[in-house]
């Protein structure tokens, strides 16, 4: 095969993998348009199911889609072309060369979180085994906001908002009855989305009054009497839990409860779709402190994908981060991960920079110590600072003065 060039023409294929978000079909369609404006590139494929859909040759043609279909998908939750969760082996890349040699394609762009740059990061590798010419680039998605290289990532700000809401809404459910609210929030590795229930606070006695975050040993037993603090100091208490807290040992402590551990083909144990962790945390409170209402919820695939909670900044930058991709692919001899890059200054402002496959693929970043309070069952302002623009104005709440009527 000739050596790459800035000029090098072919074909583009396109595909989303992972957990869908709100705003993944913006980073779509960002890419989608932004080669049109490329004779190098002259049809535009998508593979429906990722990985999955180029083996089985399931492609569509999405050059031929109209201007306003494209408008309407990018605005659209979830993922338009289906989502696929599968690590390729090199029987797998060999099969998959031989589909895009067919079709000839030199452009291949996967939009995904961090199993989806590992992706990426081992086609891209065999690729350069086979010799065969391609250029390769994650667009960066995951409502988890664990991206190493990234400030934040696309999918975030919408997850949060819609947490954050939630937790408003929840807030004032306990407020009105008392007793204790649990909600499980996603969170393998990284609190990031679980510490954005944090924003629905507008006073000292909002929830959540508890945060915990899996960059920090969970032990039951301080939960319980945080609990207890903090019922007996205001009569109520919500808590917002990551799905992944584990203790001291890093054992997941939702698997204290599951009688079948589920993984993935990239080795990771399911922790949502299930209420178990929520039933563990609610058993414990109501066995150690005699709180009698106690009630648990998972919202799980709920924060994914909710339609009319989105981020306006995070709609923006999905559609930047995909356009960005094409720009880099087209402009040389390259092939990475685009990042979102927040600028210094007063003012919120990011940029997008290529970044090495290696360097985001398959590890996690985690939330910075900064953003954690020392007794680990909160968040900082520094967080707060760090994710409002991101999320963007929320509703304002209305209270009663609570003025008493003097007595007759």
């Amino acid at each position: 095969m000739a050596a790459r060039t800035k000029g090098i023409e072919g074909n583009m294929l396109i595909a989303q993998s992972g957990g869908p978000t709100a705003v993944i079909n913006q980073s779509l369609v960002g890419a989608v348009l932004e080669a049109m404006k490329h004779k190098s590139i002259r049809n535009i494929y998508g593979a429906l199911h990722g990985i999955k859909g180029i083996l089985g040759e399931n492609l569509i043609d999405l050059k031929r889609e109209s201007r306003a279909t494209l408008q309407a998908v990018a605005g659209t939750p979830s993922s338009a072309l289906g989502s696929v969760r599968r690590k390729p082996t090199p029987a797998d890349c060999a099969a998959i060369f031989k589909v895009l040699a067919k079709y000839d394609v030199r452009y291949f762009f996967y939009i995904g979180g961090n199993d989806s740059a590992e992706t990426t990061h081992i086609i891209n590798e065999e690729a350069k085994k086979a010799k065969y010419q391609l250029r390769c680039f994650h667009i960066c998605k995951t409502i988890d906001n664990d991206l190493r290289q990234n400030d934040h990532t696309p999918g975030f700000g919408s997850a949060a908002r819609f947490v954050a809401q939630a937790f408003m809404g929840d807030n004032l459910d306990n407020a009105a009855l008392g007793g204790v609210k649990i909600n499980v929030v996603m969170g393998r590795h990284a609190g990031f989305l679980t510490a954005a229930a944090a924003l629905a606070r507008q006073d000292e006695e909002d929830g959540p009054h508890l945060v915990y975050l899996p960059e920090r040993p969970f032990s039951l037993e301080k939960f319980v009497a945080d609990v207890k603090a903090v019922h007996d100091r205001i009569g109520r208490c919500v808590v917002a839990v990551s799905e992944g807290i584990a203790d001291e040992k890093g054992t997941p402590v939702v698997t204290l409860a599951a009688t079948a551990k589920e993984v993935d083909s990239h080795g990771n144990v399911q922790l949502s779709g299930t209420g178990a962790l929520g039933d563990i945390l609610a058993q414990a409170i109501k066995a150690g402190t005699g709180i009698t209402r106690v009630r648990a919820d998972t919202f799980g695939y709920l924060q994914r994908s909710f339609a009319g909670c989105v981020s306006a900044v995070d709609a923006k930058e999905a559609f930047g981060v995909g356009a960005a991709a094409v720009k880099e692919a087209v402009s040389g001899n390259k092939d990475g991960s685009i990042a979102i890059k927040r600028r210094k200054g007063p003012k919120y402002a990011v940029e997008f920079v290529r970044v090495p496959l290696r360097s985001v693929a398959k590890e996690t970043r985690h939330m910075p110590d900064s953003f954690i309070n020392k007794a680990g069952n909160h968040v900082t302002q520094a967080f707060l600072d760090y994710a409002a623009p991101i999320v963007g104005k929320l509703p304002k709440i209305g209270k009663f003065k609570r003025i008493p009527v003097a007595k007759k």
